[in-house]
């Protein structure tokens, strides 16, 4: 990956990450639902036993009432392109109705409990969140 290839992705995701202010919440007309999309790295890059036990995992966070919706992804063939990284694994995309419910969702028990029982499979883990916009 090229140095300003790692300085965008670095600025975008902090801009896209910073906390935004009241005014800027009316000015582009958030719904307050959040968009919590997690990319995870494999230890061992490429195994398909390590990617199907880890979107198994994942699978068992759909129990979880506070998610309202959770979709499971793995990179796709598409052109490449320098704006595109699909060096991840798995992805896991996850909406909640606000803030204070992916707090929550945090320090569930059963959230917890899949970091515990599935966290030797990666070696790296990057969350975006996002306020849905109208």
């Amino acid at each position: 990956m090229s140095k300003n290839r790692r300085e965008f992705i670095t600025t975008a995701s902090f801009v896209a990450c910073a906390p935004m202010s009241t005014l800027d919440i009316e000015k582009f007309g958030s719904t307050e639902k959040l968009l919590h999309h997690v990319f995870f790295w494999l230890n061992a890059p490429g195994s398909d036993a390590d990617r199907r036990e880890l979107i198994r995992g994942l699978q068992t966070l759909k129990r979880i009432r506070l998610i309202k919706d959770l979709i499971i992804g793995i990179p796709a063939s598409t052109q490449k392109r320098d704006v595109i990284d699909s060096s991840y694994d798995v992805s896991a995309l996850m909406y909640f109705d606000d803030v204070e419910s992916q707090d929550e969702y945090q320090v569930h028990p059963k959230h917890t409990e899949f970091v515990e029982q599935y966290k030797h499979l990666w070696n790296r883990v990057v969350v975006y969140d996002s306020l849905i916009v109208k």
